[in-house]
């Protein structure tokens, strides 16, 4: 473990873990036109597409074909569930500060927008891989590699991030995930029925962007409690950022209906985002958050990030579980 928490370990033994039944030798992954469009796994209970491009789930479906997952509707947001690296939310006029040089890097930083390789696949996981190359030098200094296991387990979907530092010197990084999903969900229930249990009692301060940055001085929302009701009206000032979360775990849906239970283990920040009106609603567990107003410094000094030493390794998980759902009538 890191001095953040962070899960260190060695990169055999967590390629070890999987056990994946069919793998391409990590020496020769697929890329270009050996690569298809997009991988599907698939369980009992869950099936989910994943695209390379991004190393992004693009939809996840029950076992009876109702979509939990955003479709990408260009009206409202093209994204479904990008991965956030290696920032998360914005930097003041989207400029990163390393050793006193500046390097340009946008919103939730470039891992969304790039091709990863297909290193593995089976019936119910796929690794993705993606290396440091020229392009990601010019925003980010850094020798790493990153990889994007999906995993479904029964009704379980599982996404785990390793990111190994290859660099000689320390790394700043941070990481999120970024799912949307759908606003109703397919199981009854008006967008006003829904809800977000916390697995604990909370009484956290709900903080809110501006120009894309964390401001603490702005908002003097708290939320109190372990349910939170759910209405257009609350995203209208823009996502709720908690920053000071002490659970790990949501559920998402109606009571007394099917729900998606959100797991998040190691990472100790949360947003909650929609567009007012649009049909999904992002839950989104992170390792960092925006820069505050204000901050002028290194990446390695913004608050919320994390610091991976010369040749260490981190992971980041989220588990998305699909509770009370039944076979469809017929």
């Amino acid at each position: 473990m890191t001095n953040d928490g962070i899960a260190v370990v060695d990169r055999g033994t967590r390629l070890e873990r999987w056990n994946l039944e069919l793998i391409v030798s990590k020496d020769k992954p697929m890329t270009g036109e050996t690569q298809p469009a997009s991988v599907v796994i698939r369980s009992e209970h869950l099936a989910a597409e994943i695209s390379p491009h991004g190393a992004e789930l693009i939809r996840l479906q029950d076992r009876d074909g109702r979509d939990l997952l955003w479709n990408g509707c260009e009206k409202w947001w093209t994204g479904r569930a990008p991965l956030l690296f290696p920032i998360v939310g914005r930097l003041p006029n989207d400029v990163a500060m390393f050793d006193g040089k500046m390097f340009s890097m946008r919103q939730h930083g470039f891992a969304r927008n790039k091709q990863f390789s297909i290193v593995g696949a089976s019936v119910s996981e796929c690794i993705f891989r993606l290396a440091s190359d020229d392009e990601t030098r010019q925003q980010f200094p850094f020798e790493f590699v990153l990889e994007i296991v999906v995993a479904i387990e029964d009704a379980t979907l599982r996404i785990g991030a390793t990111v190994f530092n290859e660099s000689s010197r320390a790394m700043p990084v941070s990481f999120g995930f970024h799912p949307a999903f759908r606003w109703p969900l397919p199981y009854g229930g008006s967008r006003q029925d829904h809800e977000i249990r916390f697995e604990k009692p909370e009484s956290a301060p709900i903080r809110r962007l501006t120009d894309g940055l964390l401001d603490v001085t702005a908002s003097t929302e708290v939320f109190e409690g372990s349910i939170m009701s759910l209405d257009d009206a609350m995203f209208v000032p823009g996502a709720l950022v908690f920053d000071q979360l002490k659970s790990r775990a949501v559920n998402f849906g109606v009571p007394g209906e099917p729900s998606i239970q959100i797991r998040f283990p190691n990472l100790p920040h949360l947003g909650v985002w929609t567009k007012p009106g649009a049909g999904f609603l992002c839950i989104e567990p992170w390792q960092g958050y925006a820069a505050p107003l204000g901050f002028t410094g290194e990446l390695k000094d913004k608050p919320g990030g994390a610091l991976l030493a010369a040749n260490a390794t981190a992971q980041f998980a989220i588990e998305i579980c699909l509770q009370g759902a039944k076979r469809a009538s017929a």
